[in-house]
């Protein structure tokens, strides 16, 4: 194929031919039932995984034992019991449907497990580092030795229900990873000790895995290649290298190559690390294995992934949160429509929502979910009885979303944007840190969504409640507007004043520590100005996904800036700030305050009213919050409109 001529060719894992090199990688979702049985809901989003063209489609992880030691999320499906089976099986008829050859994933969550549980269960007693995880008790020799037994019954499950190929989960610190690392194994029995010995646990379970489903179901398996662990003396990246040679003797059809644990101090798959950074990793692993390779971490588009295995790094694409983002990706990618794929900006609000037992959301893809619901859209939404004439002011994600949304549904929409280009606070926010351009990838399909649905795009152009007048429905996605204080300082600027202008002071003063005046400090302690963060609340960044707020003020506190919660802005008074905190009032200086405190805009509603028949809020205008919010809300909106 032009342009994808290996990433679309057949490859094979064991004596499986498969269409492509792409594979749906395994992601938890907590769609299913709380007991392990499998929802609805999650047939129909495995069912779209495969119907979007990938050649592999691989199940979230199953736990394998009925105590439940190995479940680690609320929404887990389960394998323990023949009674799973059934459930199981509708998987696999889904994927089959659409051509796909189907994968479970067994997973044994072990040190992240026990969810429902007062403990978790690991090789050796080693203290947690993060607060969620339950506390650890080492597991005994027979209990690891029925975790052995677990897994290659959990095989059998598989394969009864129809599925064509077996993955083992062994990273990230679940079970058998843990077995692996020096860092969490320190038992003095056979299982371990040198590197042969900690992975006696994954030789034993492969090579059972093997004797019992036979040479005709391919068996793999998902490493670490690297840890990240150096600072808790986890495996060298030596001794991750050899687990792969370890696997492949025991009998593992393919290997997936993956990059830290949830408890590494450094980023791995968010913005800040480029795409296609690990791929020296899995060529490494490519160096010292016969068997196929696979990796998912930060490659995101095909374009990489072509390139990626036409230089022999990996021989298929694992693909994770880009298919959350949009199933139809590889199907897009073999038409030539790549412009039309719905980037996943790496946010990780998906995996974020999992340690706080909710269902995975998107911020880009508002259908997540639902892809069973015929009126929630994914496979296109039906015309609206009436057509309206629309008028959308802004041109944010908010305002675009909405815009397409509601041209979609055959409304004849207007989107007028005050600015010379399109993307409202994403254009800010691209700005902040490395990485962050990439931001604009959505601000790009919004704006290709929206030309392609007709919408007519009015740029430079901003609009008086009198210029409503003819619209059936105006809609507000003018963002939020910033407050203000009493008083007057020298300079006081909002943080797209600061985004778009050329700064020249020396010290500033932040007012408002949430999302926005993070990515303010961060931009402006980047220019080597001295920064201070005055916050009301006891922290900063609630508003801020955690898989970005820790690297955040780790940022912040490299580069020096002053950060004071607790302190109420309260005026201006002879160029100064004033503040109320716990010791009292006190007093800050700069040559540079920015608001970046925000405000909703019903205020404005009524004036708006008075010239349209419907006039709605959306987005951070109807109240500021985060990205998915402003998203989510604009395309809800439009879909009952």
């Amino acid at each position: 194929m032009k342009g994808y001529k290996h990433l679309f060719s057949p490859g094979r894992i064991g004596p499986l031919e498969v269409k492509n090199r792409i594979k749906y990688a395994a992601t938890v979702t907590n769609f299913n039932f709380r007991d392990g049985y499998v929802s609805d809901r999650e047939v129909a989003y495995m069912e779209a995984q495969a119907e979007g063209g990938a050649g592999i489609v691989t199940t979230q992880g199953a736990y394998p034992d009925p105590k439940g030691e190995g479940k680690g999320f609320m929404g887990q499906m389960a394998i323990y019991d023949d009674r799973f089976i059934p459930g199981l099986a509708r998987i696999a008829e889904a994927i089959h449907r659409h051509g796909a050859l189907a994968a479970l994933q067994i997973m044994h969550c072990g040190r992240e497990g026990g969810v429902e549980l007062d403990y978790c269960v690991m090789p050796s007693a080693v203290p947690q580092r993060l607060s969620y995880f339950k506390p650890p008790r080492e597991m005994t020799l027979k209990e690891v030795e029925q975790a052995v037994k677990d897994h290659i019954a959990a095989a059998r499950r598989a394969v009864a229900a129809g599925f064509d190929i077996i993955e083992i989960s062994g990273i990230v610190g679940y079970l058998i990873s843990a077995f692996i690392s020096r860092y969490t194994n320190r038992r003095q029995d056979r299982y371990g000790g040198d590197l042969r010995s900690r992975c006696r646990l994954m030789v034993e379970v492969l090579q059972g895995i093997k004797a019992e489903v036979g040479d005709g179901i391919p068996v793999g398996i998902r490493l670490c290649g690297l840890e990240l662990l150096d600072d808790r003396g986890g495996n060298t990246p030596e001794e991750s290298l050899e687990t792969f040679k370890i696997a492949e003797e025991a009998g593992a059809d393919y290997v997936s190559a993956t990059i830290g644990w949830h408890e590494s101090a450094r980023s791995v798959i968010t913005r800040d690390v480029p795409m296609g950074h690990w791929l020296p990793v899995a060529r490494r692993v490519k160096e010292v294995v016969s068997i196929p390779v696979m990796m998912a971490f930060r490659i995101f588009t095909p374009e990489l992934a072509e390139e990626a295995i036409a230089r022999g790094d990996i021989d298929f694409w694992e693909v994770c949160r880009p298919m959350i983002a949009d199933p139809r990706l590889p199907q897009k990618a073999r038409e030539g429509r790549e412009g039309e794929i719905v980037p996943c900006l790496a946010c990780n609000l998906c995996f974020f929502r999992l340690y706080y037992h909710q269902p995975i959301m998107c911020t880009v893809r508002p259908t997540l979910g639902h892809e069973g619901e015929p009126d929630w859209g994914y496979r296109g939404l039906p015309k609206a009885s009436r057509r309206k004439r629309v008028l959308v002011i802004g041109g944010g994600p908010a305002g675009m979303e909405f815009a397409a949304t509601a041209a979609e549904r055959g409304h004849e929409v207007v989107l007028c944007e005050a600015q010379g280009e399109l993307g409202g606070s994403l254009r800010y926010a691209a700005k902040v840190e490395r990485g962050d351009e990439e931001l604009l990838r959505f601000v790009r399909c919004l704006e290709g969504r929206c030309k392609r649905e007709g919408v007519q795009i009015r740029l430079s152009e901003g609009v008086s409640p009198e210029g409503a007048k003819g619209f059936d429905t105006v809609v507000l996605a003018t963002g939020a507007r910033y407050a203000k204080l009493p008083g007057e300082a020298p300079s006081v600027l909002t943080p797209p004043e600061v985004f778009e202008g050329s700064i020249s002071s020396e010290r500033a003063v932040v007012i408002g520590g949430q999302g926005v005046g993070i990515a303010v400090a961060l931009y402006l302690s980047g220019k080597g100005l001295k920064v201070s963060i005055v916050e009301g609340e006891r922290r900063l960044g609630r508003d801020v996904n955690p898989f970005y707020l820790w690297r955040y003020l780790q940022v912040l506190k490299g580069r020096g800036v002053e950060i004071l919660t607790q302190h109420e802005a309260l005026r201006f008074e002879d160029g100064r700030l004033m503040c109320r905190c716990p010791e009292g009032e006190r007093t800050l200086e700069a040559d540079l305050f920015v608001m970046a405190v925000r405000e909703d805009r019903w205020a404005e509603l009524e004036t708006w009213r008075r010239w349209a028949p419907e006039v709605l809020l959306v987005g951070d205008a109807r109240r500021p919050r985060r990205l998915h919010n402003a998203v989510h809300e604009a395309y809800r909106l439009a879909r009952g409109l």
